[in-house]
């Protein structure tokens, strides 16, 4: 069984059917017994944050579904942690939230680039010991995440990039179709 901890990322099999996570890959920010918090980072949400957050009208910078769960809050990835306090370090440079009101000023003071946040609505949540069965089931794909990933700048290419990536057999994968019984 695969080690999960912060910072893996999980992709999801080719023939995954749950709506939420067809050809996602999902970064985890904290697993423990008691379940696993995560967020989707290559699903777009339809709004920028300047149309989310009222303090921050006119900030285009995007904002990403990041999973079924609480999805009226907001939640964020950041590569500042010399500007932004409280965060958690979650991989390789990346950490998961902090004090909202400095991020706030640091983009006003544009001192915060739109590559070094990424905004989510929701969350990703698994409860105690459902992730393990999920991994047990084959849903999920692991292999541990980086700065490079997980703040890709083409976030729509990263299912295929991180399979691709992968190599041998996971390389195949990105040509299989959604559902194998159109082919």
């Amino acid at each position: 069984m695969v080690n999960i901890k912060s910072g893996t990322l999980l992709i999801s099999d080719p023939f995954l059917k749950d709506p939420n996570f067809i050809r996602s890959v999902i970064l985890i920010c904290d697993h423990q017994d008691e379940g696993s918090v995560g967020f989707v980072l290559n699903r777009k949400y339809e709004h920028a944050i300047g149309e989310l957050i009222h303090n921050l009208e006119g900030c285009n910078f995007p904002v990403y579904y990041g999973g079924p769960v609480q999805n009226s809050t907001i939640h964020f990835l950041h590569k500042r942690p010399d500007l932004i306090g409280g965060g958690f370090p979650v991989a390789d440079g990346v950490f998961w939230g902090g004090d909202f009101d400095e991020l706030m000023e640091m983009i006003h003071l544009d001192l915060i680039k739109e590559n070094e946040v990424r905004f989510f609505i929701g969350y990703s949540g698994w409860g105690e010991g459902q992730l393990e069965n999920e991994l047990k089931e084959k849903s999920w794909i692991t292999r541990k995440g980086d700065n490079n990933l997980i703040m890709h700048p083409f976030p729509d290419l990263l299912w295929q990039e991180t399979l691709k990536d992968l190599g041998g057999e996971y390389a195949q994968m990105v040509n299989y179709p959604t559902d194998p019984q159109l082919n």
